[in-house]
């Protein structure tokens, strides 16, 4: 179904479409996709006849519970081309992420992948309350990435006029944003708070902007932060979600009516809740971690993968598709710090609490001996730095202390610093976590 495919109130059929249509559509792309990458993928093939399933088991939606996951580590050992269902030739973009160990994940798309894409990415930019006409600036990165590149044309489908500024140059962004007067920003939420931040240290109030709409991805963050941007820069702050993996960002995306949580565009990708360590389907509802299918990818079919971020599926609201919950946090950067489950969302949530701290934060883990040591940095707003006393702080660390002994059962250090003394990112994506475990001193 097409991006043009719309009724008089704006939204595409399938958007309003029952579950039994939905899910009519989902079984039959489903075979399909099974079909693609058994025939057309070595990889599959053999994972396929290794678990002793075969695409024409697959009956109902779920029977899929029956075939392999797809692991992150699937991409590395396939790499460049050997996950692509299509001859190299077909491919019309690469898009790789750069990840923190190994080689990266290498995606490719046919020009009906780039469609497809565009298209979801107006659609979410439309349900977030994006017009045509609108000017949009994207503060994604571009290149490799597949956050600027992926706004970009999803905006320019939709019929936006882009501004394709991309990160860093903060100074610049809010110079662009001052003269451009963009309607809708689409970048990282804690670059979004950077540029709050710019526009602050310029004297110029961030809520008298034009932009009325932030689409924020690429990042878990919390309602707490939602709320700290709202309240700063005045907009609407709205959650997209996708994985370069799966496709890039507009796998899912929140409504502006309800900002409930992302819609998974469930017409394209099929989603399931898995207990991550038995690999058990769970039923919507139940927090696990959340794997997707595609169902409509030619170059690059995903066959249940892993995408390690822990989540729950959510009933229908705004339209007539599953939600997701607020990420909490991700299976593979879960920090255990002597024998304690910690997110760097539960942090978060906690210091975006105290109003005299700064929406900025970083965890650092070290370990003395057998012993792993968490300490919490965290620092003053500008209008409390250097007014408040040694004991004002004293007590805003004793405080922050007390609450992740009580909220998360790990004791901890936390450092309340100057205004501006954490570092800021430039890339998009903060740096929350710094783990000095592993470093070898030479």
């Amino acid at each position: 179904m097409g991006y043009a495919d719309k009724n008089q109130t704006g939204l595409h059929a399938i958007e309003h479409a029952s579950k039994d249509e939905l899910q009519a559509l989902q079984l039959q792309r489903l075979k399909a996709t099974l079909k693609n990458a058994y025939e057309n993928v070595a990889h599959y093939r053999a994972a396929f006849d290794e678990k002793g399933v075969h695409p024409d088991d697959l009956k109902t939606l779920a029977d899929l519970a029956k075939f392999p996951f797809t692991k992150k580590d699937d991409f590395r050992k396939n790499y460049p081309y050997n996950l692509f269902a299509v001859p190299r030739e077909q491919i019309v973009r690469i898009h790789a992420s750069s990840g923190t160990t190994g080689k990266p994940t290498v995606v490719g798309y046919t020009k009906n992948d780039i469609d497809n894409w565009a298209d979801l990415v107006a659609r979410s930019i439309s349900a977030a309350g994006g017009r045509a006409g609108d000017v949009c600036h994207v503060a994604y990165g571009y290149g490799l990435f597949t956050g600027g590149l992926g706004a970009h044309y999803g905006a320019e489908r939709l019929g936006c006029t882009v501004i394709p500024m991309s990160g860093g140059q903060t100074e610049k962004q809010v110079q662009l944003i001052q003269d451009f007067q963009p309607r809708i920003i689409m970048v990282t939420p804690s670059y979004m708070l950077n540029i709050v931040e710019e526009f602050q240290r310029q004297g110029l109030d961030p809520v008298k902007s034009s932009i009325q709409i932030g689409i924020f991805g690429a990042e878990p963050w919390t309602d707490s932060m939602r709320t700290e941007i709202e309240r700063l820069a005045g907009i609407d702050a709205i959650d997209i979600y996708g994985l370069s993996e799966v496709m890039g960002p507009g796998v899912a995306c929140e409504c502006i009516e309800s900002k409930d949580g992302p819609v998974i565009w469930e017409d394209h990708f099929y989603p399931e809740i898995i207990n991550p360590e038995t690999g058990e389907v769970v039923a919507d509802g139940e927090e696990g971690e959340l794997v997707f299918t595609s169902l409509t990818k030619e170059a690059l079919p995903v066959i249940r993968y892993r995408t390690r971020d822990l989540t729950r599926l959510l009933p229908p609201t705004s339209r007539s598709m599953r939600r997701i919950g607020k990420i909490t946090g991700r299976s593979d950067d879960m920090l255990i710090i002597r024998g304690v489950n910690v997110f760097p969302s539960q942090i978060e949530e906690l210091v975006f609490k105290n109003d005299k701290l700064a929406p900025q934060y970083q965890i650092v883990v070290t370990r003395d001996g057998n012993l792993d040591k968490l300490e919490i940095l965290t620092e003053l707003r500008p209008e409390y730095s250097g007014k408040c006393s040694d004991k004002d702080v004293e007590n805003i660390s004793g405080e922050i202390q007390h609450q992740i002994k009580n909220h998360i059962g790990v004791s901890t250090k936390v450092r309340v610093l100057p205004s501006e003394s954490i570092e800021r990112t430039q890339a998009g994506k903060a740096r929350r976590v710094i783990d000095k475990r592993n470093l070898k001193i030479a």
